[in-house]
């Protein structure tokens, strides 16, 4: 059941990219099998719906890669019946709340506990400047 599992994802996903990758004029890149795959997929579109094209083409896909990966007989059925209840235990990705900004002045600002005191532009080029003249002085 291992092997099916990654078959079929392997599967899902590689038609998705070739699938992708022929809408953006890339085909002609792919390997010979999944242009092979795609022209079946394009043959099946003029029989039946996208999405029955669709299952129908990962179904061969996954067939294909199940063999490829050792497995022996006919490849089980991994996707879940319609019957069965989806998993309802997906949570949406929401942002958090962004944290309120306090409002302080400058002086109290610049000395807070938490918050490190910016170092002013002006002391940094005068140390670069003491740094500088004290290696020519050195070399000298």
């Amino acid at each position: 059941m291992l092997i099916a599992r990654r078959a079929d994802t392997r599967a899902r996903a590689d038609f998705a990219t070739w699938n992708m990758m022929a809408k953006l004029n890339g085909a002609s890149a792919l390997p010979p099998e999944a242009q092979e795959f795609l022209a079946s997929y394009r043959n099946l579109l003029t029989q039946m719906s996208e999405n029955e094209a669709s299952e129908a083409t990962i179904g061969a896909i996954y067939r294909a890669y199940y063999v490829e990966m050792g497995g022996a007989g006919s490849p089980p059925d991994v996707r879940p019946r319609p019957s069965e209840p989806a998993a309802d235990n997906v949570t949406a990705f929401r942002r958090p709340a962004p944290k309120p900004k306090k409002a302080a002045s400058f002086g109290a600002a610049a000395f807070a506990g938490s918050q490190k005191r910016p170092l002013p532009v002006a002391l940094i080029f005068v140390c670069l400047v003491v740094v500088y003249v004290g290696i020519r002085l050195y070399w000298r």
